[in-house]
């Protein structure tokens, strides 16, 4: 793993992600971009329940996504990620590999921004949760 990733999870294609091309569906690399965050959250000693709960909600504001080599039904994949800090947003930079060759198959930029009691804002738990994994 590039020195780069604070964090990747190893997963498998199911076949009903598949399209009738026979390749993930665009839309699923969206799943699997947001279950890496929701685990990276669990490993920081976060919940987004919990967050929830409380009041805080960090929402996407931006996507920027490109497809490179498609993946197919159980090609078995890492998500891994990297974050930096923008401001108020939080830059999650994932890549999804496919793990029989390491070919590059997505790549996303996801901008999120934290809610609190329904209005933009800082959120002092995400800050101290990441403040390891951000460069200074």
């Amino acid at each position: 793993m590039n020195k780069k990733y604070i964090f990747e999870t190893r997963m498998q294609v199911r076949d009903y992600e598949c399209d009738i091309e026979g390749i993930v569906n665009n839309a699923n690399y969206l799943h699997y971009t947001e279950h890496t965050r929701h685990l990276f959250l669990k490993q920081c000693g976060l919940s987004f329940a919990e967050m929830h709960k409380k009041g805080i909600d960090a929402v996407v504001a931006r996507m920027t996504l490109q497809f490179k080599t498609p993946l197919q039904c159980d090609d078995e994949f890492y998500s891994r990620l990297y974050l930096e800090k923008e401001g108020i947003k939080y830059v999650f930079y994932q890549d999804i590999y496919r793990a029989s060759d390491e070919k590059l198959s997505f790549r996303g930029k996801i901008e999120l921004v934290c809610l609190i009691n329904g209005r933009l804002g800082r959120s002092e738990e995400y800050d101290k949760a990441f403040e390891k994994y951000l460069q200074p």
